[in-house]
C-alpha cells in the first residue's frame, strides 16, 4: 500500500504539472490570439440613401452621405476615408480622400468636436457626416455596389455596402427657357452649397431633399441685375415663365405669398428682410409640385403671386407655362429654385439626380452641346429659344 500510493501520489503530482503545462498553453494561445484580433473600432458606418450614378461634363457622379458615430469612450481622428468595389469585379479603390481633402468633406453633427481638435476627430459619443462625391471618367465602368474603409491613426473598419443605381433616372426638359441661366448653387460638393449641405429633420428621420437642387438665376454679363438693386424688376429672371419638366399630374400649389424686396447679407447690399416671417409654410414661397411619377416629384419654389396657372389635380404636358418667377420666401432675389425629390412634401423627400434631355454649357467663350446630363454649380446654360 504505502509503495503504490507513493506511485499514484508521483502519477498526480506528473499529472497536476501536465495540466498547469497545458492550462499555461491555452493561456498563450488565448493572449496570441487576443493579440491577432484587436477589438474592432467601435465606429458606427451607414448609408441612410444610396445614390444614383449620373452624368455631367463628361464625367459620372455619385453624390451621398456617409454617417459615422463613435460608439467609444474615447475621441478618434479619422485618417482617411476609402471608397472599395464591392460588387466582386475587382478589390481595387474607387476613391480615396485624406488629410485637407476629407477635411472638406466632412461635418460633426451638433458640437462634437474638442476644443483644439480638428474636423477629423470623432468625439466619444459623437457622430459626423462625410459628404460623399465620387467622379469617374465618362466611359469608366461604375461598380454596382461599393463599401466604405474608414481609418484612424491605429486601427481600420471596413462596412456600409451600398448600390449606385438606387433610383430610374428621368430624362426631363428644362424647367426654364432662352439663354444665360446660372445653375447656382447647383449639384457641387463645396461646403458652402446650401443645399447639397441642407440636412433637414422631419418627422425624426434626417434627409436632404435639395441634394440636386438648382437655383437658376438669369444673368447678363455675369450680373443677376441691371439697374437698381432693390427692385425686383431690374433682375433678368423676374417674371420669366417656368414649364413642365413632363406630361405630370400637379399635387401641390401654393399662391398668395407677396414677393420680397431682394437683399442679400453681404457688404454692399441691402440686409435680407422677408415679407412674410419664413416658416415650414412659407419659406418655399409659391410653388407648384408635380408627381412624375414612380415615386418622383418635381419642385417649383419662389414664383409670382398670382401668376400660378394650373391647380390641384391638373394633368400638364411637357413644355407647359405652369407660372413666373418670383421673389417669394426665402429668395433673396428673384429665381426659381427647381429639385426633384421622393414625397410631395416640402423638405420630407430625399433628393433625387435627374437628367436635362439638351442644353449648351458655357466654358470660357465657348459653348458645348451636352444631351441627357445634368448641370453643375456655376454652369451657365443655353436652354434654346423659348
Amino acid at each position: 500500500m504505502p509503495g503504490q500510493f507513493g506511485k499514484s501520489a508521483k502519477f498526480l503530482v506528473a499529472g497536476l504539472v501536465l495540466a498547469g503545462a497545458a492550462i499555461g498553453f491555452l493561456q498563450d494561445v488565448r493572449s496570441a490570439a487576443a493579440a491577432d484580433t484587436p477589438w474592432p473600432l467601435q465606429v458606427d458606418m451607414r448609408v441612410p440613401f444610396e445614390p444614383t450614378a449620373f452624368s455631367s461634363a463628361g464625367r459620372t457622379h455619385l453624390t451621398y452621405e456617409l454617417y459615422l458615430t463613435n460608439f467609444g469612450n474615447a475621441p478618434l481622428t479619422l485618417r482617411r476615408v476609402e471608397v472599395l468595389d464591392a460588387s466582386g469585379v475587382t478589390a481595387e479603390s474607387v476613391a480615396v480622400f485624406e488629410g485637407a481633402q476629407l477635411d472638406a468633406l466632412l461635418q460633426p453633427v451638433g458640437a462634437q468636436a474638442d476644443e483644439g481638435g480638428t474636423s477629423r476627430q470623432l468625439a466619444a459619443g459623437g457622430s459626423a457626416v462625410v459628404f460623399m462625391w465620387v467622379a469617374v471618367e465618362h466611359g469608366a465602368r461604375v461598380p454596382n455596389k461599393l463599401r466604405h474603409r474608414v481609418l484612424t491613426a491605429d486601427s481600420a473598419v471596413e462596412g456600409a455596402i451600398i448600390g449606385t443605381h438606387h433610383t430610374g433616372l428621368k430624362v426631363l426638359r428644362s424647367p426654364v427657357q432662352g439663354t444665360n441661366w446660372l445653375a447656382s448653387d447647383a449639384p457641387s460638393n463645396d461646403a458652402d452649397n446650401h443645399h447639397r449641405r441642407g440636412i433637414f429633420v422631419i418627422d425624426g428621420h434626417a434627409v436632404i431633399s435639395r441634394r440636386y437642387a438648382i437655383d437658376w438665376t438669369q444673368v447678363d454679363n455675369g450680373a443677376s441685375f441691371a439697374g437698381d438693386a432693390l427692385d425686383k424688376r431690374s433682375y433678368h429672371a423676374y417674371g420669366k415663365p417656368v414649364v413642365a419638366v413632363a406630361d405630370a399630374t400637379v399635387v401641390a400649389v401654393k399662391d398668395g405669398l407677396p414677393d420680397n424686396v431682394p437683399g442679400h447679407n453681404t457688404p454692399g447690399h441691402q440686409g435680407f428682410n422677408p415679407a412674410v416671417p419664413l416658416t415650414m409654410d412659407t419659406h418655399a414661397g409659391n410653388i407648384i409640385i408635380l408627381d412624375l411619377g414612380n415615386g418622383q416629384f418635381a419642385n417649383y419654389f419662389h414664383l409670382e403671386a398670382a401668376s400660378l396657372r394650373v391647380k390641384v389635380g391638373d394633368h400638364v404636358q411637357r413644355g407647359q407655362t405652369l407660372a413666373l418667377i418670383g421673389n417669394s420666401g426665402d429668395a433673396r432675389e428673384p429665381h426659381l429654385h427647381f429639385e426633384i425629390t421622393t414625397s410631395s412634401r416640402l423638405m420630407a423627400g430625399e433628393g433625387l439626380p435627374y437628367l436635362i434631355d439638351h442644353y449648351r454649357a458655357k466654358t470660357g467663350d465657348a459653348w458645348q452641346t451636352w444631351t441627357h446630363e445634368l448641370p453643375l454649380k456655376d454652369m451657365v446654360i443655353d436652354f434654346g429659344v423659348p
